[in-house]
């Protein structure tokens, strides 16, 4: 079975620099434990991804049209395709006095967030210290780098809730899908979150980011409960609706309460 664009499958894979063998990325565990790359909050295990959609690299995104469920792969991937060319202009010159101020004590490999003259935030890494003078390279660590991806393609998936539920795993990985409802028409899909416990701010991208990818996959329409506009609603303005209730309904008890007594 191949696979096309489109389709939503589970991915497994492993990502190495080319010229050094360098793993920097894998979906294997104990791959990542031998390569000093383990992350204990990381999830591992075949990524669900929608092919075609950018979900992983282009130059690697591209070349997974065509290949066959359950085969193992080697794709190559040039730096154009990748992480992109190493650009000179993101080599810049800092004064040490620059980094002193914002409690840095910069030396060659450290990785710094400095913040510009014009308020960015940039993160690079420092290549040389000397003369009071700072080289701060904001080049991806990767660009430049031609990657070498060993894939496999466990699963394509075929059923069409099973196809959402991939893709709020890839998006909302800490939400609970059994406490997800899902509705899947011809060319329209309903998901209800009402019933998950989760950050309204994290809900709120998550829901953006799947409505993309499923239009993506092929639907016209997605709906929402609760919706992006009502997640945005400052819960505010219920308790303040609430607290101008509260004294009409003082006023009315302090009334009736002085009408009762005048006609005692």
């Amino acid at each position: 079975m191949k696979v096309e664009r489109g389709d939503v499958i589970r991915l497994h894979y492993t990502g190495k620099v080319k010229e050094t063998g360098e793993i920097f990325d894998t979906t294997y565990e104990d791959i990542a434990k031998e390569a000093g790359i383990y992350n204990p909050k990381g999830i591992y295990g075949p990524v669900p991804i929608a092919v075609g959609a950018g979900h992983v690299i282009s130059g690697l995104d591209k070349r997974l049209v065509g290949l066959e469920v359950g085969k193992k792969y080697t794709i190559e991937v040039p730096p154009e395709e990748g992480f992109g060319l190493r650009d000179p202009k993101l080599i810049k010159v800092f004064t040490l006095g620059q980094f002193r101020r914002q409690g840095i004590v910069p030396f060659p490999g450290l990785e710094v967030e400095v913040t510009t003259e014009d308020g960015r935030k940039l993160k690079g890494r420092v290549l040389t210290v000397s003369g009071g003078r700072v080289r701060v390279d904001f080049n991806h660590p990767l660009a430049g780098k031609t990657l070498v991806y060993e894939v496999e393609i466990v699963e394509k998936i075929e059923d069409p809730i099973e196809k959402i539920k991939a893709l709020i795993e890839l998006r909302l990985p800490m939400v609970d899908k059994d406490n997800v409802m899902i509705e899947v028409g011809e060319k329209d899909v309903k998901i209800d979150f009402t019933k998950v416990n989760i950050d309204p701010k994290t809900l709120i991208l998550g829901e953006i980011l799947l409505e993309s990818d499923i239009k993506f996959i092929g639907y016209e329409k997605v709906e929402f409960k609760p919706t992006v506009e009502e997640l945005l609603k400052p819960k505010e303005q219920t308790s303040e609706e609430n607290i101008e209730e509260s004294p009409k309904e003082e006023n009315e008890n302090v009334e009736n309460t002085s009408s009762s007594d005048h006609e005692e």
